[in-house]
């Protein structure tokens, strides 16, 4: 599947209507306010295109370019971008008030392979009955598992009671 990108179209050579524009040649140089006709004169006379830049301006602003070279060159970037962008993963773990050390240990581990990964990851408790009385026990049960994990991930949110349930985030560690 190709990958494509979406690249706003600049008005180029004949396609420019204005009257006057701000002229800028290949090297960066000004040129003064001249007419587009003139400007495309200029353009061709370099065997390059005219680019406009900036219609928003008074006048607006052209430049004489190799068209075809600075979309490539957008493109390129752009694909840089999209390379270098990392996408943060959510995943989530549910303990429960109750949960042994042994199976906490447990979930641990697997949270510290989400964690190693790079993802960020959501501890919740869903507490029901009588356990709806007692909502400091399950802080402490996520306060508990946090201390397990506090050399690969650091507690970005502490844990809330939200109705029925608790809940906290913890993060990977920058390296």
């Amino acid at each position: 599947m190709a990958r494509r990108f979406i690249i706003k179209e600049l008005q180029r050579n004949e396609q420019i209507v204005e009257n006057q524009v701000r002229l800028i040649g290949p090297e960066g140089e000004q040129l003064g306010i001249v007419s587009s006709a003139e400007a495309n004169i200029k353009a061709r006379q370099y065997g390059l295109d005219l680019v406009m830049i900036s219609p928003d301006a008074k006048p607006a602003v052209c430049k004489i370019m190799d068209y075809g070279k600075h979309r490539f060159d957008q493109m390129k970037k752009m694909k840089d971008q999209k390379k270098n962008q990392k996408l943060a993963k959510l995943k989530e773990m549910s303990l429960s008030m109750t949960i042994g050390d042994h199976d906490l240990q447990t979930k641990a581990n697997q949270v510290s392979k989400f964690l190693q990964d790079g993802s960020k990851v959501k501890v919740n408790i869903r507490m029901s009955g009588r356990m709806m009385s007692r909502p400091q026990q399950g802080i402490d049960v996520m306060n508990k598992f946090a201390d397990m994990l506090k050399d690969l991930g650091s507690v970005d949110k502490q844990p809330e009671v939200s109705g029925r349930n608790i809940f906290m985030y913890i993060v990977p560690i920058k390296k």
